[in-house]
């Protein structure tokens, strides 16, 4: 399953809070483990940074159409999920992915899960903002040494690092650890959600990063605990010293960028034809980003339209900014709704309808077709999930997912947009209602 955040509330898993069960393996899916859902075996592709080159993105493509169901799904890691699968095409899976330079370590495959600022250098000419630091150089040398490190195999498959350039879109991601360069060469370590930052001298930031998750793993044998995440025993780990401010965590704008393209994907999904004219207007590179788009660095404005005619998200501003669901039916044995088809007729419904300036001005919208709640955003988000008669559209925030007795409080604090059911016909207008809610 997508991760989905289990507390927002800096150390709301301690000693005097329930801890989730974790006696046994997390059973994340991933390009060997494949998991079987109702519309075939499912596997998910670890694309560090989201980063893939032409080459790499067309193998995904072909393996799509020949082993799946022809669609390429994007994950809220920026990582690629394949549907559909015949549980006998695990083998010629595996060898296409390593053909393709998409599968360097059988053993550390599924815990190479890092996210980083898609927009690194890139950054829009109207903003005018620029990064502090090459994120991509760390990526790859991240990954690198993480799949050489023996230990890093123990780590759990939904265990997550952030390299933020500065800007603070993926540090607020809820990542185990989280790495985040300042101005003048200056480097903050976050663990969990702490709300202080350890500094890092510059030239060991992936070091620090490695260091962190090999403590972490440490702590939990030291101590005879169990846990997936930094923020389930903050309490093993030593807290940062300098503060840290509120990373705002918005998602690229979709458009032109200073130096590429970026566009956006409905619910993270693209037919293996889709996927290939996305290749054709990159300059040779694409990032996936943690919202279901893509950015394509060096990609000219004159391609925008082909991708907009191709079906992506080229226009800022509309209802299906930071929009998302889960699989639903028919894909999903567990939904008690098509979500997807519902939300997207709800959206279309609402294209027009601006709720604020740009991205930053909504609030996210996720439909769910059951209480999983699978792939919804951290923070604060509107919730729309199917009851089986119909849909109810709350207002989820940071305590959402406080674990024990305490979560039916937090709801009832965050629920404010009324429990009523809503039909189809009155999904849009709720939803829209709901999305202008920013307090």
């Amino acid at each position: 399953m997508p991760p989905t955040p289990d507390a927002t509330a800096p150390g709301a898993a301690g000693p005097d809070r329930e801890v989730p069960d974790r006696g046994r393996a997390d059973a994340c899916p991933g390009a060997l483990r494949l998991h079987t859902a109702d519309d075939g075996a499912l596997a998910r592709i670890r694309l560090p940074g989201g980063l893939l080159t032409d080459r790499q993105a067309l193998a995904l493509a072909e393996a799509a159409e020949a082993l799946g169901d022809g669609e390429l799904e994007t994950t809220s890691r920026g990582n690629v999920q394949l549907r559909g699968l015949a549980p006998h095409c695990a083998a010629e899976l595996a060898d296409r992915l390593r053909a393709a330079g998409l599968l360097p370590s059988d053993t550390h495959e599924r815990v190479r899960n890092i996210v980083a600022s898609p927009t690194a250098g890139l950054d829009t000419a109207a903003e005018g903002a620029v990064g502090n630091a090459d994120v991509q150089s760390w990526v790859r040398e991240l990954d690198a040494r993480l799949c050489a490190a023996d230990w890093a195999a123990g780590l759990s498959g939904k265990f997550l690092f952030a390299l933020d350039d500065g800007r603070g879109d993926v540090a607020a991601l809820d990542a185990d650890v989280t790495l985040v360069a300042g101005p003048d060469g200056t480097r903050l370590l976050r663990l969990g959600r702490d709300g202080h930052g350890h500094p890092v001298e510059s030239g060991r930031e992936v070091t620090a990063v490695l260091d962190a998750a090999r403590s972490f793993l440490a702590a939990l044998r030291t101590h005879g605990r169990k846990a997936w995440h930094l923020r389930e025993v903050p309490e093993l780990l030593p807290a940062g010293t300098v503060p840290l401010p509120a990373f705002a965590g918005s998602a690229p704008a979709v458009g032109a960028l200073r130096g590429g393209l970026s566009v956006g994907l409905r619910f993270g999904r693209a037919s293996a034809g889709q996927w290939r004219t996305l290749v054709a207007a990159s300059a040779g590179e694409l990032r996936l980003t943690p919202w279901r788009g893509a950015v394509l660095p060096g990609a000219p404005a004159d391609r925008l339209p082909g991708l907009a005619a191709a079906g992506f998200r080229t226009e800022p501003g509309s209802a299906w900014e930071r929009a998302t669901a889960c699989t639903g039916l028919p894909g999903c044995a567990k939904s008690l709704a098509d979500v997807r088809t519902d939300a997207a007729r709800a959206l279309d419904a609402g294209a027009a309808v601006r709720t604020g300036a740009g991205p930053d001005g909504l609030l996210p919208v996720h439909w769910s077709g059951c209480e999983r709640r699978c792939g919804h955003p951290a923070g604060r988000w509107v919730d729309v999930l199917a009851t089986g008669r119909g849909y109810r559209v709350t207002v989820n925030g940071a305590n959402a997912d406080v674990p024990g007795p305490d979560a039916a409080k937090a709801h009832e604090m965050n629920a404010v947009v009324t429990n009523a059911v809503v039909t189809n016909e009155e999904m849009a207008e709720a939803v829209a209602e709901a999305r202008r809610t920013t307090k």
